[in-house]
């Protein structure tokens, strides 16, 4: 399942070390090799291929283990493990038999139950969904939410963290429960208009698959779709059932960290709850490249894939359900997927009948550069068509290029609530160089784009593209790139939360107010060293002291906070009433905010009304100034709000 992101979170993870060694689309291909230079796609050749590809790349991204299965022409052509799936005890992993988790991949199962019901006539793709809930969405933006909206991520909803994956099995909660215990995320964009990845919308589309079938979604998936496919290896149940446990590998934070987690828990399970092994997710590829009659009609598979909801051309962009991930001539369609630990893509080129999935068990750095890697090298080393040039840099690079310079927001981003702080942690910045070329980091990897086509960039040392969209009064409107390009658009961030203005503004506030309590115990002491007397009286003397105080209660809302955010991040697996006691708590600290900037406010005029000193007087505005920056910081960032619903 995708995690908040940063938009990697929601771009996958970050690189820091020898990324360039695992970069996309690193296979030395020339771009208009004749199909006959390509190596022939049989099983020897793959498995030669793999074996001197994975090893090493698992090393490197610091990764215990890994599958990789490849399917052609309705067989599994090879099912490869990689590495461990128990570290302790050194148990290889088996390429058919160990079942990993391949996270929002599981999204593709609950779109196929939806048109399954579709096709059955109890689901109106353009329907309020509403009409098939038990419970009412608020309305925001006159507009009903459908189920396209849905399925191509555009219901609008915020991300939600709370109880996004859960360590304890004694904290489970059905999908019923889940999504009544708590109300929807707030609603930050109008249905069909921008593209915001959601697992909570997935939730919504699963529960109405159980709630029209009369079955839990767990079951209805098991009997539409696992058994026609023989998926016998295969789960969305949670925790993972006893019969499947002497099968399941051990998620991890890294390789060099060894210590095997806990097993995830997913309350909104059909947007990635899945468990499955690698011959299961064979069998599954297969089922998608044939348009298995078993599973939807003819027409049904052809609407999921040819309906491309493109906000974005010439980039690619939501199918029904599915990414577009085409490469070049190829035409593919799949999913990528991340849990905590699990870090998985599936990608099935539709008219070649083959495809392709990775997953790996481990979290290390490297391991969402890994997953896009496997299989754009694959499909570059076996279809060299899809290696198309770069083509050369137009004349208006420049002048183009200076309109898209800045720093943006993702739109799967949290608004209303304290985790909006994501938003300005997690800008992006695109700079361009004396060439004309963009700057912006693919996998954190730093990564050059040069404009090929008016408004439109291209990785120059791979297939990936970038697009800036224009409102109609010529200004920019927002900027995407693949393979994002189905799921988030980067916004310009507004002046007031740009992290290039923010940041050493903060920086400055603090250090001011910090310089300003250090030095009240300093100048008492060396008072008291040379015997001298504290020199202000009356009013003057009561606000000196007063303002320090306000100093101390500034730092006591923002240690409070520091707190608070420590516990959700070391913590995001089941946070319960203990942590909303200590948010609440944390909430209600804006007070010591305000009682601090009114005591500044005071001691400014008591100051500059006496005989204090011009350094005094410039002094009171400073700590005026440096405790305004510090509540504006906490009002564009979500932590004056008191909504629970995170």
């Amino acid at each position: 399942m995708a995690e908040p992101l940063s938009v990697d979170d929601a771009l996958s993870e970050i690189v820091e070390n020898d990324a360039e060694d695992m970069a996309p689309n690193t296979v030395s291909v020339e771009p208009g090799l004749p199909d006959e230079a390509a190596p022939f796609l049989t099983k020897a050749d793959v498995d030669d291929w793999l074996d001197g590809y994975m090893p090493y790349a698992i090393r490197k991204a610091d990764i215990v283990g890994a599958v990789v299965t490849v399917v052609k022409d309705g067989e599994i052509l090879t099912s490869r493990g990689f590495g461990y799936s128990d570290l302790e005890s050194k148990t290889p992993v088996d390429g058919f038999g160990t079942m990993f988790r391949p996270g929002s991949i599981s999204k593709l199962f609950t779109w196929i139950s939806v048109m399954q019901l579709v096709e059955q006539g109890k689901i109106d793709l353009d329907e309020d969904i509403d009409t098939y809930l038990d419970f009412k969405i608020p309305d925001a933006f006159g507009e009903p939410i459908t189920m396209r909206n849905l399925m191509t991520h555009t219901p609008g909803f915020q991300e939600r963290l709370k109880n996004l994956i859960i360590g304890d099995p004694e904290l489970n909660m059905s999908l019923e429960e889940f999504l009544k215990a708590s109300p929807p995320p707030s609603r930050i964009f109008a249905p069909g208009v921008t593209p915001a990845y959601s697992n909570y919308g997935t939730a919504l589309a699963g529960y109405i698959v159980q709630r029209l079938s009369g079955e839990t979604f767990e079951a209805y998936v098991e009997r539409h779709v696992f058994e026609p496919l023989g998926m016998d290896r295969a789960t969305f149940r949670q925790p993972l059932p006893a019969e499947f446990e002497p099968f399941m590998s051990n998620g991890y934070k890294s390789a060099s960290d060894g210590e095997a987690q806990y097993y995830e828990i997913v309350p909104m399970a059909p947007a990635g709850s899945l468990a499955a092994s690698g011959e299961a997710m064979g069998r599954f590829m297969i089922g998608l490249l044939k348009q298995d009659a078993a599973l939807m009609k003819p027409e049904t598979w052809r609407e999921m894939y040819e309906t491309i909801y493109q906000l974005s051309p010439p980039l690619n962009a939501m199918a029904l359900g599915f990414w577009q991930l085409d490469k070049g001539d190829l035409r593919i369609r799949g999913h990528g997927g991340d849990t905590e630990f699990f870090h998985s893509d599936l990608n099935v080129l539709v008219d070649e009948n083959v495809g392709i999935y990775v997953s790996v068990n481990s979290a290390g750095e490297g391991s969402g550069v890994l997953r896009f890697a496997v299989t754009t090298d694959f499909a570059l080393r076996y279809f060299p068509e899809a290696a198309t040039p770069v083509g050369p840099r137009l004349e208006t690079a420049k002048e183009h290029g200076e309109l898209v310079v800045g720093e943006y927001e993702s739109s799967r981003t949290v608004a209303t609530n304290f985790a909006a702080i994501m938003r300005i942690l997690g800008q992006e910045k695109i700079a361009m160089n004396e060439d004309g070329d963009l700057l912006l980091p693919l996998f954190g990897v730093e990564t050059h784009w040069r404009e090929v086509e008016p408004y439109v960039w291209r990785n120059t040392n791979g297939l990936e593209r970038l697009t800036a969209v224009l409102k109609d009064d010529g200004k920019l409107d927002y900027v995407t790139f693949e393979p994002v390009s189905p799921i988030i658009h980067l916004t310009p961030a507004p002046w007031y939360r740009s992290s290039s203005l923010m940041t050493p503004l903060l920086a400055g506030a603090i250090g001011a107010l910090l310089l300003t309590l250090v030095l009240w115990p300093v100048r008492a002491i060396v008072r008291g060293r040379y015997g001298k007397s504290f020199g202000l009286t009356g009013q003057d003397a009561t606000a000196h002291r007063l303002v320090r105080i306000g100093v101390v209660l500034v730092f006591a809302f923002l240690i409070a906070w520091v707190l608070a955010f420590q516990t959700l991040f070391t913590n995001l697996t089941g946070l319960g009433p203990g942590f909303d006691t200590q948010l609440r708590v944390t909430q209600f600290t804006q007070i010591l905010l305000y009682a601090a900037f009114v005591i500044a406010s005071w001691n400014l005029f008591v100051v500059w009304r006496g005989a204090q000193s011009w350094f005094a007087k410039l002094w009171s505005i400073v700590i005026l100034a440096a405790i305004f920056v510090v509540i504006w910081f906490a009002a564009t960032n979500g932590l004056l709000s008191l909504e629970m619903n995170y």
